[in-house]
């Protein structure tokens, strides 16, 4: 397969590898830059980070190899620096990275069950000088999978990821002070699964004074045995509660029935990923997530905090047969995107449905009235911040292939980062030759 590829990089005559040392034929346009190429085998997350007039990318070039790009604002020539790892096929080896407090930029990912793959520059932020960091605290850091950054508010940073697999597996969190120090920050795993299951969370939500976060708990690779949905709060991102505020202990565990907002069963149509958070006009944390209603369809469901109780409502009506088993990534026919409120008070719920059949995603808003959260109304609904244009597919190889767009890691909302690639296949690759070539992976500012 690498050997292919390496074809395919080299037919398209402005692809050079990374680690040939030479510079790729990269275009300097402000608006709309050619970063370099990407493999488009399968789908996997890339990073885009803009600080000051210094704009970062993170990608795998076009034979899986881990890339950092940088330029300066607004039309310089990308510079790139190759890291010393390749990406198997699996889309869960995501690529995330954070800039601290002092300058120092952070890159971790390509992991699924592996062991810590973490690299920082010096306090410049420049990618010449970004060195592979082998260990942060010395232990649990051995079968990694879904690592996260969150900055605090004394400059520090907080670095989450799963330790162990699914139905096996512990949430850890290590921090690194504001001088670059790095201690473990909870001795005691948030959750623990006691060797049964594992959590699959969120990440920790600041709102009105509280970090939310929910998840669901999962009992093996199956991603069918996903199964009662989960929510709890906290100050400090050390000390938890439930959503009245009564103290948890740590580890969290499936025993804490008090965190539990609805117990759905295995099978019964949870899916890790498929839940969103938000929080109504009156504070209250809501939860937006599908499962199978009596007649084995799949619907949306909203979760609400009232009166001291989680309160279910069923939203949708639909002849949806969605049934989704197995491990490996698969294609989700629905994606539930947001659940928020609006200035006047209602709650906004936006989702995406996808059709095998024609291979088109389409996206809805519903406005649900604030009180009973009955149907007041849905309309058409573009779930993204950037024109639809750019969702738009372009390459000719095959009707599967898709659009990947990543919002820029700093938070703005003024460029994102586009690409191509063939669709999730269970991490397994699709019959072939011949294979998708290259794709062009654009910077692109939108406002």
């Amino acid at each position: 397969m690498k050997k292919v590829l390496l074809f395919v990089a080299i037919l398209s005559s402005v692809v050079v590898l990374c680690s040939s040392g030479k510079a790729r034929k990269a275009g300097s346009d402000p608006v709309n830059s050619l970063v370099g190429y990407t493999q488009a085998d399968f789908p996997v997350g890339m990073g885009l980070y803009t600080a000051g007039n210094r704009q970062y990318v993170a990608f795998y070039d076009s034979v899986k190899m881990l890339t950092l790009a940088q330029r300066e604002l607004p039309d310089g020539a990308w510079k790139y620096k190759c890291l010393d790892v390749t990406n198997p096929w699996d889309s869960h080896n995501y690529i995330t990275m954070i800039m601290d407090s002092r300058g120092v930029l952070h890159i971790s990912g390509n992991m699924h069950v592996a062991g810590l793959q973490y690299w920082c520059t010096d306090k410049s932020g420049d990618i010449s000088t970004v060195k592979r960091v082998y260990s942060l605290v010395g232990r649990d850091e051995d079968r990694m999978t879904y690592p996260r950054f969150i900055k605090m508010q004394d400059g520090g940073l907080l670095f989450h990821y799963r330790l162990g697999s699914s139905g096996n597996g512990i949430e850890i969190y290590d921090r690194m002070d504001p001088k670059g120090n790095w201690s473990r920050w909870l001795e005691t795993p948030l959750t623990d699964g006691l060797g049964a299951m594992n959590a699959y969370m969120t990440e920790p939500r600041l709102r009105g004074g509280y970090y939310h976060m929910i998840w669901v708990w999962r009992d093996d690779y199956d991603c069918a045995t996903n199964h009662d949905l989960s929510y709890a709060r906290s100050k400090d991102l050390r000390n938890w509660e439930d959503a009245s505020g009564k103290p948890v202990r740590l580890p969290m565990t499936i025993a804490d029935k008090q965190l539990i907002v609805d117990p759905v069963p295995a099978g019964g149509g949870l899916l890790n990923g498929g839940s969103v958070l938000g929080i109504d006009a009156q504070g209250r944390p809501m939860i937006a997530y599908h499962k199978y209603d009596g007649q084995d369809k799949t619907q949306i469901y909203l979760a609400r905090f009232e009166n001291g109780a989680w309160v279910v409502r069923k939203i949708t009506d639909w002849d949806l047969g969605w049934h989704f088993s197995g491990g490996g990534s698969i294609i989700r026919e629905l994606r539930i995107n947001s659940v928020s409120a609006s200035k006047n008070g209602k709650v906004m719920l936006a989702y995406s449905r996808f059709d095998p059949e024609t291979n088109k995603h389409w996206s809805r808003r519903m406005i649900l009235d604030p009180d009973s959260l009955k149907l007041l109304k849905e309309e058409d609904n573009n779930p993204h911040f950037w024109p639809s244009w750019i969702d738009e597919v372009k390459s000719t190889f095959s009707p599967k292939m898709e659009s990947h767009v990543a919002a820029d890691m700093a938070g703005g909302r003024e460029w994102i980062l586009r690409w191509e690639s063939m669709p999730n296949n269970r991490d397994m690759p699709f019959e072939g030759p011949p294979f998708p070539p290259a794709s062009e992976l654009r910077v692109i500012k939108v406002r």
